[in-house]
């Protein structure tokens, strides 16, 4: 079968979930990207709601990054998710949780004013203590073995880590184990090698485009 191909918009944090998935298992893949705004026809014929990831492996195509990385972490072992029936949904669920933190934090980056901004963050910060009173002590999010929830999450803190130095807030202060796991997942190769290496100008440059608050202070 030939090797995996991931669809991909270069800022989409949901393909990058994937991608650290891939690198972090050192599975050889290729990587196709699109332009989100103007996605070209072949794209959409096979992307049943038009957004990526979407893999493609074979004959066969797959969309949504839960179900991408699950498919990716049978075909490669030793799986990342806890053997454990119970602990392996909580981690669904907590992924899940974390795709609802992604979009909490996009929203905060496109907001288009001041107020419209600190809105985005007080929602946020509403979030982050969920997940501080589950996160153990340890380096990731089970223990010191890297799993999918560590894939799921690393673009959110990856994004966050840039806003902090776009405009201080200090977002991860009162939330010491998530702190402590931004800096174990930002100091991991696959995820530093998870997007392009101009990946935080490219972001800046987006936000300028979009006019948002964010952006104007870069």
């Amino acid at each position: 079968m030939k090797k995996p191909e991931l669809i991909s918009f270069a800022l989409c944090p949901f393909v990058q979930r994937s991608v650290i998935t891939l690198l972090d298992k050192g599975v050889d893949f290729d990587i196709t990207y699109i332009d989100l705004a103007s996605p070209p026809q072949w794209f959409l014929d096979i992307s049943p709601l038009g957004k990526v990831p979407v893999l493609r492996h074979g004959d066969a195509v797959l969309f949504e990054s839960a179900v991408i990385n699950e498919y990716l972490d049978e075909l490669t072992p030793p799986t990342y998710h806890p053997k454990n029936p119970l602990q392996k949904a909580l981690n669904r669920a907590w992924i899940e949780f974390g795709s609802n933190l992604l979009m909490t934090e996009y929203m905060l980056m496109v907001a288009a004013d001041e107020q419209a901004f600190s809105a985005k963050c007080e929602e946020l910060a509403k979030l982050l203590p969920h997940f501080e009173r589950v996160k153990s002590d340890a380096a990731f999010f089970n223990d010191d073995q890297f799993s999918l929830v560590d894939a799921a999450l690393a673009p959110f803190f990856m994004r966050l880590d840039i806003l902090e130095r776009m405009k201080p807030i200090g977002y991860l202060d009162k939330t010491p184990r998530l702190k402590s796991w931004s800096e174990a997942l930002l100091a991991r190769e696959s995820v530093r090698k998870s997007v392009k290496p101009e990946f935080e100008q490219l972001l800046t440059t987006y936000l300028k485009d979009h006019n948002s608050y964010i952006g104007g202070l870069a």
